[in-house]
Parts: structure tokens; C-alpha cells; sequence
């Protein structure tokens, strides 16, 4: 072969081995989605229609989830379709990060905010008592650091609001929302967080923790900032069959209204609907769950349980706020399917008046609430 031949061929053979190694170097993005169709019965003794009827059975939630990475860029979201009358559409959380290693990373966009017990308080449908005050699964709009060691866990965040989802100089907080936020004429800013977890155990894994929020609550009205705080304690024991959790809170909300308003409430909203919340409290909670193994076709396991949460208002003219669920979870690969008896006063969600979280309710009695809530998980 000619040397001008030889050279053009080797020349070319080079060029292929750079462009085949070039592509296998190439790292490609990540993605994988998920989500669930759920669908739910219940029945509420407080409600004559339900009684005549003997309850509804309908559309709960289609959502999706997405997780994605390219090298140590990374993101996570969870978009939900809920009925008009409970909110429609809405975004769960949906932020994009960076992985620094395999211990910590910082998030930037709508993140759960890191308060009490990770990443929920309870094992039923319904939460705990804490979510319908906004300090249960709630997700705000700022940045925020992890760190997870082998004995400790750290998170810090800043939160510049709740999320927005109107942009204007005096909007009230939208009602269409998963986690419950400050709402009416006052709006949630400049919010800290603090969370230090201690792990321990092997076979009985174990975490105590205590979380601190401190924020501002600016009035559209009055255009002053006010304050709000809480802070919590948590333990948590988990094994192969029995999960406890355990969780102290109190908080305080210090808006500057407007002259005539009251101090002693405030609006919050979720789900498309707003409701009067006291001011300041404590929270009891202590949830306990046991795992039963079935290992059959259609059932891997039985979770059976009791949360009970107390809202411990500190303004003695009102009527404390009480939870009580009992039931069991049935977890059969995809499909997943939650059996409650939920227990309500001054609740509400739990009962015929829906502001019992405020001053509460006129009966000051207990309610009941039948619930099966069955979703397929994919």
C-alpha cells in the first residue's frame, strides 16, 4: 500500500478510536418517573347525606413524580391532579439541586421544609395534626443544605415565602395548595430552618432530633412585618415490625393586623379552601405502627396503627383540637390501600365545623370518619 494510503488510513482509525471513546465517556441525563392513581371511599357521621347513602366513593389523586441527575446536578418533583373543589392541579414540591457527595447536598426551588419528624409524623391517610397547621409535609419556596453522616443528620434552609403562585403586590396566598400555609391578609417570608437528627441502633434503629423555624409574616393591609416561630422535639424508633414516633411542638404566630382584626387567629388554606388556625399552641403526638409479614401473591404486608395528636391551644377561651386514628395499611406491591377510623374534635377536617382549628367548634364533640383509600403505586 502506498505511504500516502497508510497515513490517511491510520489517520482515520484515530479519528474512530477518539470519537468511540468520546462517546463512551459521555454521561447522559437520568430521569425516572412514577406517581399513583388513587381513588377514595368514606363515610362521616356528621354528614346527614352520608348517613342516607351510607358514604361516597370517588376520585382522590392522579399525580406523578419525576427524579432526574446529569453528574451532580440534580432534581425531583411531584405534580398532582386533584379535584376543582380540592384545589386542582398543583405542584407538591418540584426543585433542582446539587450532589457534592454521597453525604450532602443543597436544594433550590419548592422544598419541604425541614421541621419535626422526617419525612412525615404519621403512618395513616390522613397525617398527623401537625400538617393541618402547616408544620407537617410542607414544602416553601428557598434553598436548603443536607448533610447525613452515619450518626448525625443536619439540614438548614431559607425560605423567601410560601409558593407563590400569583406574583402580585398585595395577593392573598393561593387557595390551591398541598401543604397548608399562613393565608388571608397575611403572607409567610423570610423563613429560617434548623434540623439536627442523632442516630443510633442497629436492629432497633433510633433518631432524636429537634427542629426551630423563626419567620416574618408581612400584612397586606398594615404593609409591617410580624413574627412567627416554633419548635419541636422528636423520637423515633423503628425495626423490622414496630415504628414509633413521638414529637412535642409549640408555636407562635404574631402578625401585625390591621385595626379590628384578631390576633388570636389565623387564616390558613390547602386544598382549595381556607380556615381559621389559633395563633399559638402546643402539639402532642405519638404514633404507633406494627408490621405484620404475609408474603402472598397479592398481599407483601400488614401495617396496623394508632396516631393521636392533641392541639393544646394557648388561649384558654378556646376548645383544644383533637386526632385519633386507628387502622392498617395493606401493601400489596402497587397497590396500596389504607383502612382508617379517624377520630376528630374541634377538627377541621373531622368534624361539621370546618374553622375547629380556631376557636372551635359549637358542639365541642367527637366525630367520626370511615375512610379506604386505595391507589395504585407505579
Amino acid at each position: 500500500m502506498d505511504m500516502k494510503y497508510k497515513r490517511l488510513f491510520l489517520g482515520i482509525c484515530l479519528t474512530l478510536l477518539v470519537v468511540i471513546s468520546q462517546a463512551q465517556e459521555r454521561v447522559l441525563p437520568k430521569f425516572k418517573l412514577g406517581g399513583a392513581l388513587r381513588f377514595n371511599y368514606n363515610f362521616c357521621d356528621w354528614k346527614p347525606g352520608h348517613r342516607d347513602r351510607g358514604g361516597d366513593f370517588g376520585f382522590d389523586v392522579l399525580y406523578f413524580k419525576l427524579s432526574g441527575s446529569y453528574r451532580n446536578i440534580i432534581l425531583s418533583a411531584d405534580y398532582r391532579f386533584y379535584s376543582k373543589d380540592f384545589g386542582g392541579p398543583m405542584l407538591k414540591y418540584g426543585w433542582i439541586g446539587y450532589q457534592f457527595n454521597d453525604k450532602s447536598q443543597m436544594q433550590l426551588g419548592l422544598t419541604g421544609v425541614p421541621f419535626g419528624i422526617q419525612p412525615i409524623a404519621s403512618h395513616n391517610f390522613f397525617l398527623q395534626i401537625a400538617y393541618y397547621i402547616g408544620l407537617e409535609d410542607d414544602s416553601d419556596m428557598g434553598i436548603k443544605y443536607l448533610y447525613q453522616g452515619d450518626t448525625w443528620d443536619f439540614t438548614l434552609a431559607f425560605f423567601k415565602n410560601a409558593d407563590e403562585l400569583l406574583f402580585g403586590s398585595d395577593n392573598e396566598t393561593s387557595d390551591d395548595r398541598y401543604g397548608y400555609d399562613v393565608a388571608g391578609r397575611n403572607k409567610e417570608i423570610n423563613q429560617f430552618n434548623g434540623q439536627a437528627f442523632y442516630k443510633f441502633g442497629e436492629s432497633t434503629r433510633q433518631r432524636l432530633g429537634g427542629s426551630a423555624e423563626f419567620g416574618q409574616l408581612y400584612n397586606l393591609d398594615t404593609r409591617k412585618n410580624g413574627t412567627h416561630y416554633a419548635f419541636a422535639l422528636h423520637y423515633e424508633l423503628t425495626t423490622q415490625k414496630v415504628s414509633l414516633k413521638a414529637q412535642l411542638t409549640t408555636y407562635a404566630m404574631n402578625p401585625k393586623n390591621g385595626e379590628g382584626d384578631d390576633d388570636e387567629l389565623i387564616s390558613m388554606t390547602a386544598y382549595g379552601a381556607p380556615y381559621l388556625v389559633a395563633a399559638k399552641a402546643n402539639v402532642y403526638m405519638l404514633g404507633v405502627g406494627y408490621t405484620i409479614p404475609v408474603n402472598r401473591k397479592f398481599l407483601k404486608k400488614i401495617q396496623v396503627y394508632n396516631d393521636f395528636g392533641w392541639l393544646d391551644k394557648q388561649n384558654n377561651d378556646y376548645k383544644d383540637s383533637f386526632q385519633n386514628v386507628t387502622g392498617c395499611m395493606l401493601d400489596g406491591g402497587p397497590v396500596c390501600i389504607y383502612v382508617d377510623y379517624a377520630l376528630g374534635k374541634n377538627h377541621g377536617w373531622l368534624g361539621p365545623d370546618f374553622n375547629g382549628f380556631g376557636a372551635g367548634g359549637e358542639s365541642d364533640s367527637w366525630h367520626a370518619r370511615f375512610n379506604v383509600n386505595v391507589g395504585y403505586y407505579f
